[in-house]
């Protein structure tokens, strides 16, 4: 007969089943409280279906799952007051979100807006466009044309995300539009953004004069050949962004990611400056003091629902959120495309081409090769 081990009584049986009773327990109201968590944080934030046919889960016929790489597309918009709601809208900025299949980065790679492409055709119950060529901001101009309010975001998604894929063979898996202007309310809730000013950087649009009062600081005409040419207004000081780390109050904010027309690489410094904004104004979303906050939360939700419509593919929210916990807002990458500047087509005026090494980074968003190019190419990972 063998002897009994030292320790290995009944008494230690029946703590590793208590331990184990308590362990699943434990286990089980953790999952709970994430899902009431998570059911808490993503319920103000509006939702529709923006990709249409264009999207991964149309494609896959509604199987669709959290695992692997996914493409998000994320389209702003800068709406202004009195906008003639006639007026072709156009994409002020559009930018591809890239999260790698070990979720564990992002890669945030803008498309410029005056790229000259190829738009296929289209019919969005209204209107039919019959196909053409227009810079890539028109295609979502063009897809919800003669459409006002949800009709008009879904149809005008889907053409630019179907001109992506026919052009560049990359599908989505998301989508998300964002407000710029409705983002003001966002930072105000958050009491400003704190982010870095990468070039000094001068506002046209809000200045004061020798009483200290606002004013706009340029007359903006149109010159001789058709462009928009701006001139100083005497008496009146601009606002100016310096180089540096800096708070930006929420009117500031938006102000400065609405600069272009002074700056040496125009919209691409523009783009540069939206994604830099994205990102720190996400990482104080996901800050430790907003996100144990309840009401701090609450409240951010709440506005961000107005500023964002979100299409998640067919997935719940809160699974995008869980399988993202590990990025925070270092490990999301701005990544320039044609270098940072403007690569002019030299057949169409003011309008662009991408150049070699930009076409192949959007190959390799779509052969899930980005981690590879970009350790190849770390001069386009721009500061922020």
């Amino acid at each position: 007969m063998s002897k009994s081990l030292p320790g290995r009584d009944p008494r230690w049986a029946r703590l590793l089943i208590a331990g184990g009773v308590a362990l699943t327990l434990l286990a089980a109201v953790a999952l709970i409280s994430k899902q009431v968590l998570f059911s808490y944080a993503t319920r103000s934030v509006a939702q529709q279906n923006l990709l249409g046919d264009s999207g991964r889960q149309a494609q896959q016929k509604g199987h669709v799952d959290i695992t692997g790489a996914k493409n998000i597309l994320l389209i702003g918009i800068d709406a202004r007051p009195n906008q003639d709601p006639n007026e072709l809208v156009r994409a002020d900025s559009i930018i591809i979100l890239h999260i790698p299949a070990s979720h564990d980065q992002a890669y945030l790679v803008s498309i410029p807006r005056d790229t000259w492409v190829k738009i296929p055709e289209y019919d969005n119950g209204a209107k039919v466009y019959e196909g053409g060529h227009d810079k890539i901001n028109g295609a979502y101009a063009w897809g919800g044309n003669g459409l006002t309010g949800a009709n008009q975001r879904a149809h005008a998604v889907e053409l630019l995300a179907l001109t992506i894929k026919t052009l560049w063979g990359i599908t989505f898996d998301g989508a998300a539009i964002v407000d710029f202007t409705g983002f003001q309310q966002v930072v105000e809730v958050l009491g400003g953004v704190d982010m870095y000013v990468d070039e000094e950087t001068t506002s046209i649009h809000i200045g004061h004069d020798a009483k200290g009062d606002y004013a706009v600081p340029f007359r903006q005409y149109t010159r001789s050949d058709g462009g928009q040419g701006l001139s100083p207004v005497p008496g009146v000081t601009p606002e100016v962004y310096h180089v540096g780390y800096q708070h930006l109050e929420p009117w500031q904010a938006l102000d400065f990611v609405r600069q272009r027309e002074l700056l040496p690489n125009s919209d691409y410094d523009r783009q540069r400056h939206q994604q830099q904004f994205l990102k720190a104004l996400f990482k104080k979303m996901l800050s430790r003091d907003v996100l144990t906050d309840p009401g701090k939360l609450n409240s951010v939700l709440q506005v961000v629902g107005k500023a964002m419509t979100i299409d998640s593919g067919g997935l719940d929210l809160a699974d995008w959120v869980y399988a993202m916990k590990g990025i925070s807002g270092d490990d999301l990458l701005t990544i320039k495309t044609n270098n940072g500047t403007f690569h002019n087509d030299p057949d169409v005026a003011n309008a662009e081409l991408l150049d070699q090494t930009t076409l192949d980074l959007l190959e390799a968003i779509r052969t899930e090769q980005v981690q590879t190019f970009v350790a190849g190419h770390l001069d386009l990972v721009a500061p922020s």
